[in-house]
């Protein structure tokens, strides 16, 4: 054995208390893992523990006690989500893609982005519901909104999840700020700091950030055209024992796939005989014509838990979100967010309902979806063109998830179309295992300019 790879498994040891003690894994006071046991579960030599543990103590992090072993010594840092994660350099770390393409100006492109350009939003709908507002009592204006939600979109939306296949009443929905804030709720009430929680590979690349600042340990199951894969995901559950599954069961992120009946049928056996619960994020739902099976249709809301929210349709700018639960969950839930939010933003809720209510909203979401076929070949042309192949062309919704020529790497292409002022999704953003090195998610609605394509033919030229 080298020195230089003596050193690298020093530094691979230290990195991993740094990360446990970092993530209140092992709090002041704990006791660190014994030599042996250190060494055995990382695969190294017990020499090479002494050292990483004798580095640590001398930097005032650990320290020994004579025949007892060594134990934490210093206070955790304050969270950090990126010292949580895998390191990435910072140019293709996900929160700092959410940081570019949420702080662009005018002249970014944001293909890698998650949303819709303005121009495509129902701004007439929107202004006509603000001036509606405008108009509403003082009590709508300026108090606390109740704490489930504005009863009358509340209302709304149960008949629509039962138009969709999904029974919920009134008392089963719970209105959030947003989708992230309905599964931050979810996280706070289903898991401890410490608990397995699965996710597909690839995923919604903030899922992952989601799970770590709850302190989850997140472990993922291969993704497929149909869903999950089932052999990797029976798997999961026997080896790892994960209490809870988070997914998009329609209009997959970052894939574009759709659940298939007969895999959304097992998974749900299976979650049943090793008690998982799942929460079914569908917050792309309105941008499917037919809507595709859904896991909370099927399991009638017992181990399913189905979120939603109206930003990709609506406005980003509205903050609103929802959660539909079995009953008593949603009663636990409601005394959670009046523990964590309060009241709500009521003023929010009070805008979607108006323009929920009216018809313009049909019309604009057939708009939508006709306008995103539209583009879905085209884009997809265009990136063939270049030497980029869709992984699949999805029924609808607005991305397409693309593997680049043999051993183009995506974070070296993301890193030097950021400096041409152009924001790509790297593929190992979305994926656990980091598997997904010669992807790139592409937003079809974001992907009009021609000069996307120059900048990516030629980047890929030099690759």
């Amino acid at each position: 054995m080298t020195d230089v790879t003596t050193e690298t498994l020093t530094s691979r040891v230290m990195s991993d208390i740094r990360k446990r003690i970092t993530g209140r894994q092992l709090s002041t006071g704990s006791r660190l893992p014994s030599i042996r046991g250190q060494a055995q579960a990382m695969g190294v030599s017990k020499s090479t523990v002494v050292e990483a543990y004798e580095r640590l103590a001398a930097e005032g992090l650990i320290q020994a006690r004579r025949g007892s072993g060594f134990y934490v010594s210093a206070s955790p840092p304050p969270l950090s989500l990126v010292d949580l994660g895998p390191r990435l350099d910072r140019e293709i770390d996900p929160l700092w893609v959410s940081h570019q393409a949420l702080n662009a100006p005018g002249t970014l492109m944001k293909p890698g982005c998650g949303w819709l350009p303005p121009s495509w939003m129902p701004q007439d709908i929107l202004r006509k519901a603000l001036r509606t507002a405008a108009r509403a009592e003082a009590s709508a204006l300026a108090d606390y909104a109740p704490p489930q939600g504005n009863a009358l979109l509340r209302q709304l939306l149960a008949r629509r999840l039962n138009d969709a296949g999904i029974e919920a009443s009134l008392a089963q929905v719970l209105l959030t700020d947003s989708g992230t804030h309905a599964l931050d709720l979810l996280c706070r009430f289903l898991i401890e700091p410490g608990d397995t929680v699965m996710v597909d590979d690839p995923c919604y690349f903030n899922f992952h950030a989601l799970l770590r600042a709850h302190r989850a340990k997140v472990v993922s199951v291969p993704y497929t055209a149909d869903g999950p894969d089932l052999v990797h995901f029976e798997r999961v559950l026997k080896q790892h024992g994960p209490r809870l599954y988070i997914t998009n069961s329609a209009i997959h992120n970052p894939t574009g796939a759709t659940l298939s009946a007969v895999t959304a049928h097992r998974v749900l056996r299976l979650a049943e005989q090793h008690r998982l619960t799942i929460i079914e994020d569908d917050i792309f739902s309105d941008f499917e014509a037919r809507p595709s099976p859904r896991l909370a249709a099927f399991d009638g809301l017992q181990q399913v838990v189905h979120v939603g929210s109206f930003s990709k349709t609506l406005s980003a700018a509205v903050r609103c979100g929802f959660i539909v639960a079995r009953p008593e969950w949603t009663a636990a839930l409601t005394d959670l967010k009046i523990a964590t939010s309060f009241g709500g933003a009521g003023l929010s809720a009070e805008l979607v309902y108006h323009m929920l209510k009216e018809g313009g909203y049909r019309r604009h979401v057939e708009s939508l979806r006709l306008r995103l076929a539209q583009n879905m070949g085209p884009v997809a042309a265009r990136l063939r063109a270049v030497g980029i192949t869709p992984w699949i062309m999805p029924q609808a919704g607005m991305f397409l998830w693309c593997s680049l020529p043999k051993g183009v790497d995506a974070v070296a292409v993301a890193r030097a179309a950021l400096a041409e002022n152009i924001v790509l999704a790297p593929g190992n953003i979305f994926s656990l295992s980091q598997s997904a090195g010669s992807f790139l998610r592409f937003n079809i609605a974001q992907s009009s300019d021609e000069r996307l394509y120059q900048v990516l033919e030629r980047l890929l030229t030099t690759a």
